[in-house]
């Protein structure tokens, strides 16, 4: 569900209003507004959680973002109508009647207006300023060229971003007296016909944002195309733009599909070839309906740079990939990869995920500003070439198994990308097979890792252990050039590192060899901080192994006494030889948990120590309701009328971990969704132990009183309290542990 902020829902009461005005006027409304078939909505939305000029973000990631691309259909980018027209910015003739009201959306006779028409034939690459910018001032001429700018000295453009775009808060208010849009003179002072010029003297595409309504999604509220599609896509055209982003905020009630297809025909007219990207957040679901009026659709409220958000949203575009292809693509959203809320690993998996589903691949961050680990993950060119390969398939989910992410693409040149993407908190084993995959039969197969850039054999399995959060992406093929690498080798360890201070604990650790060849010479090692103490109780090391083989070493892990509770970083490693000689090394990093064992008796879990918290809107509280973004920030708790004084605040998606130690036997709760999100919010409780859910609730809505929700997790090491969303979203999914208490 989208959580929408009280600005925009007045401008949905305000927008309706003034379309009922004009009717007791006996003025006409938009021609796409009356002409509805019967199958008008009538519940208009606007953009939920648009952002203020400020930058404040909404639970669902703010205001809309436009997409880049890059372009394999060869086509101009001065045919159609020339990018040097003297039309100036605001002429043309003008679409409004005499009252100054639209009088009706002009719909060009354009024969062929249906798509394709060999655009995007490959997922849009480029760069959005919404993430990093919002409406800030600091979106403006001076950043838009300096992106495109980077675009060449970074490698990016050699590497396939094509597109800078521009994003809302780009024009004035309002329209001039002949009904055309007005670039902003002091964001740019140039006009976008300047700005055009200019990125595509670097090689590089302009793009641009409207909505498909009275007016976008900011906040100030600035012009909308609805009414004004034929007047706006010329001036796009005659600008220059290459790419239209259109939203969905404002839109009267009026159907998506006559929306969305009044402006494909309007930029078909102009003769101009412009990615045309449908913004409607996957409402009206339009993988089922616009493969031929745009080239890529969004399946999903916004992003937001945060784990449980990209998680949420990347679950819901999974599913669909039979119904992407060259020319339409699935669009899951942007990419905050660099925006600082994720850590490196999360925004590797971020990038790995939105390859794998084919998904347009815009730079959501401030360029400008970007870490060398940002330039290095967006930069990946073997990663890109997953998302641009030109079968146009997107990943298929194999299994999903306790968060245990199996993903397979089919790649134009026979071979698979495999994603083993590890949801959990905690290293994990996945597995798959070059069978499961699809390749045929064959004595061994080429794996090519594509973020340690190496290449080794497998026997025909395909399988790692991956750190939490992260991904491990893989290229597969059965191309008979195996034997020259080294064996693929997996590595890992048996439990979950949990460390009391000052005590010792046995870990062991495993590798094995996936390779049709023998792994020689192999060692294993394992350190961690300084002040640990981690020696091998036995032999760390083989000769050989064969295919399928395992060295086990037995370690032993004391954290200092005085350690502090918390994780902390540990390194497993092995290294080993080839049959011809070739040094390989497989290389896995760990989070240790030092942890305290909860006190006998029943305990307020809130007054515990967490050994990890994940939350899909702001911080998990303690005590009090979630709230909002910042921390402490929530309300007394709240479900049905009823106030607790203890408990946790949460937002969908979300989990917290405890260490439980084995010595504990129930927890019990009141659950519900918090009343200070009145009357949204659908979520689902779940309790977790050792990985298996132990009790769980279903959906609950705001509607709903409080349930008791109790869970035997005798002889559980960690137990999990999480809640996802319902299965509709994140919107507005405010939920309470009320009263949650662990027996011991």
């Amino acid at each position: 569900m989208r959580h929408i902020s009280p600005l925009t829902t007045r401008r949905r009461v305000v927008g309706s209003l003034a379309a009922a005005l004009l009717c007791t006027a006996g003025i006409a409304a938009p021609a796409a507004a009356r002409d509805t078939g019967g199958t008008s909505r009538t519940d208009s939305v606007s953009k939920s959680g648009s952002a203020s000029e400020t930058g404040g973000a909404s639970e669902t990631g703010g205001a809309s973002e436009t997409s880049g691309t890059s372009e394999t259909s060869g086509t101009s980018e001065t045919s159609g109508t020339s990018e040097t027209s003297g039309t100036s910015e605001t002429s043309g003739t003008s679409e409004t009647s005499g009252t100054g009201v639209q009088s009706a959306v002009e719909r060009p006779s354009a024969p062929g207006a249906k798509l394709p028409d060999g655009l995007a034939l490959t997922p849009p690459m480029g760069f959005n300023n919404w993430n990093s910018t919002h409406c800030r001032a600091e979106f403006d001429e001076a950043m838009v060229k300096g992106i495109a700018d980077l675009f060449v000295e970074k490698g990016l453009k050699d590497a396939g971003y094509r597109y800078v775009n521009l994003d809302d808060c780009w024009a004035l208010p309002d329209r001039d007296a002949n009904g055309k849009l007005v670039p902003d003179p002091e964001r740019f002072p140039q006009g976008i016909k300047g700005v055009a010029d200019y990125v595509h003297g670097k090689g590089l595409k302009l793009g641009i944002y409207t909505s498909a309504g009275t007016k976008t999604c900011s906040d100030v509220g600035f012009p909308g195309a609805l009414g004004h599609e034929v007047s706006d896509a010329r001036q796009f055209a005659d600008w220059g733009v290459d790419y239209l982003k259109y939203d969905n905020c404002n839109n009267q009630g009026v159907d998506a599909k006559k929306r969305y297809i009044a402006m494909r025909d309007a930029l078909k007219a102009t003769g101009r070839p412009i990615v045309y990207s449908i913004c409607e957040w996957g409402e009206n679901k339009p993988w089922e309906w616009a493969a031929d009026v745009g080239h890529l659709w969004r399946t999903t409220g916004d992003i937001s740079d945060n784990w449980s958000s990209m998680l949420s949203i990347m679950k819901q575009n999974l599913p669909l990939d039979e119904h992407a292809g060259p020319g339409r693509w699935n669009d899951p959203d942007m990419l905050e990869v660099g925006n600082g809320g994720m850590t490196d690993t999360e925004y590797r998996t971020h990038f790995s995920m939105w390859s794998i589903m084919a998904s347009p691949l815009l730079i959501g961050s401030d360029l400008r500003k970007a870490t060398p680990e940002t330039f290095e993950i967006i930069g990946n060119k073997e990663v890109i070439a997953v998302d641009q390969d030109p079968l146009g398939k997107q990943g298929e989910v194999l299994s999903s198994d306790g968060g245990r992410w199996v993903v397979a693409k089919e790649m134009k040149d026979g071979s698979r990308t495999v994603a083993l993407f590890n949801e959990t908190g905690t290293a994990r084993s996945i597995a798959t097979s070059a069978k499961a995959v699809g390749l045929p039969d064959a004595d061994g197969y080429t794996l090519r890792d594509l973020w340690q850039h190496k290449s080794y054999n497998t026997a025909g399995k395909i399988s790692a252990t991956v750190p939490a959060h992260g991904t491990v992406l893989l290229r597969v093929a059965a191309d008979g050039k195996w034997a020259k690498n080294p064996p693929a080798v997996e590595l890992g360890l048996d439990s979950d590192p949990l460390v009391e201070s000052g005590k010792s604990e046995k870990l062991t650790s495993k590798v094995t060899n996936l390779g049709r060849t023998s792994a020689q010479e192999v060692s294993a090692a394992f350190t961690g901080p300084s002040g640990w103490r981690i020696r091998a109780t036995s032999p760390p090391s083989a000769k050989s192994l064969r295919t399928g083989k395992s060295l086990s070493t037995s370690w032993s892990v004391t954290a200092p006494r005085d350690a502090a509770p918390g994780a902390y970083d540990l390194t497993l490693r092995t290294t080993y030889r080839s049959p011809g000689g070739a040094r390989a090394e497989n290389v896995l990093p760990l989070t240790a948990h030092v942890v305290v064992a909860p006190p006998a008796g029943d305990s307020a879990v809130s007054d515990l120590p967490w050994m990890s918290a994940v939350n899909g809107w702001g911080p998990v509280e303690k005590d009090t309701s979630n709230g909002e973004s910042a921390a402490g920030d929530g309300h007394p708790i709240t479900i049905g009328g009823v106030v607790h004084a203890k408990g946790l605040g949460v937002h969908a998606d979300s989990a917290v971990e405890y260490y439980t130690g084995g010595s504990c036997e129930k927890v019990t709760a009141q659950v519900g969704v918090d009343d200070e999100k009145d009357p949204k919010g659908t979520v689902a409780f779940e309790i977790w132990a050792d990985g298996k859910k132990a009790a769980s609730t279903g959906v609950l809505t705001n509607a709903d009183a409080a349930h008791s929700l109790s869970a035997d997790v005798t002889g559980a090491q960690v137990v999990r309290l999480v809640v996802t969303d319902g299965g509709d979203g994140g919107d507005s999914d405010h939920a309470d542990w009320a009263e949650p208490v662990l027996s011991c």
